[in-house]
């Protein structure tokens, strides 16, 4: 599995903002006034718009913009897709938002998950792909936005799927020796080369520890929730990597 992740982004309208001041700067204020207002028209309008090229719904008018996609070998869809962003707006303008534009897509709120106060609000969704998760935040005169969808269908292809109420986790070695992992009282040992192995664990939160020969015991804590799915890998050079939440 691997995480693919773009560039934090600037906004369109400052890059297009920026292009009509230098039209200006050469007297060629006819030609460019056309050009520019409309994106300064926008960035001061208090309405969110819906940006047609986001790939989670997300409005034009933001500070920061990344996405995160986790994606299988083999299988073009992904497993999971995160967007964060930051709004410049207000938490009730950015929930107002969200809940027109999902539900236009299908997203089903789940109401007995839902958590609104004003500065945070937290709510699950059920989306055409699989479960899904909208979290808000007030920080610096600013809105936070962590949203994430998960796609079933890949992850049963991709044989991550956790139990119903269970939390999976994935073991994988691509190192040339063995490694050994312990967690939960058990002890799993996977050969250089060896398939990744998976084991189901109840919701909560664990200690681990990894071994590689030639190489200090990694260990770290892992808190899970019902219905994710995680991996732990050790790298070529027998490196253990941090988790990677798959689904």
């Amino acid at each position: 599995m691997r995480t693919a992740r773009s560039g934090a982004q600037a906004p369109a309208r400052w890059r297009a903002f920026a292009c009509g001041l230098v039209l200006l700067a050469t007297c060629m204020l006819a030609a460019s006034a056309g050009a520019w207002m409309p994106h300064l028209a926008s960035l001061l309008s208090a309405d969110l718009t819906p940006d047609p090229d986001a790939r989670l719904p997300a409005p034009t008018r933001y500070s920061f913009r990344g996405i995160h996609t986790t994606l299988m070998r083999g299988v073009e869809a992904p497993l999971r897709v995160k967007l964060e962003a930051t709004v410049p707006a207000e938490l009730a303008d950015v929930l107002a938002f969200y809940r027109s534009e999902l539900g236009k897509l299908g997203w089903q709120e789940q109401h007995d998950d839902v958590v609104v106060s004003p500065d945070h609000v937290q709510i699950a969704f059920v989306s055409p792909l699989g479960p899904a998760k909208l979290e808000l935040g007030r920080k610096d005169g600013s809105t936070s936005v962590h949203l994430v969808q998960k796609n079933s269908d890949t992850a049963t292809r991709a044989n991550v799927m956790p139990e119903p109420g269970r939390a999976k986790l994935v073991l994988s070695n691509i190192a040339e020796t063995e490694a050994v992992l312990g967690i939960n009282g058990r002890i799993i040992k996977r050969a250089a080369g060896a398939n990744a192995v998976s084991l189901d664990l109840a919701p909560g939160k664990y200690a681990y520890e990894l071994n590689v020969p030639g190489r200090p015991a990694y260990t770290n804590m892992l808190t899970v929730a019902a219905g994710d799915a995680w991996e732990l890998t050790v790298g070529r050079d027998g490196e253990a990597w941090s988790p990677l939440q798959l689904y």
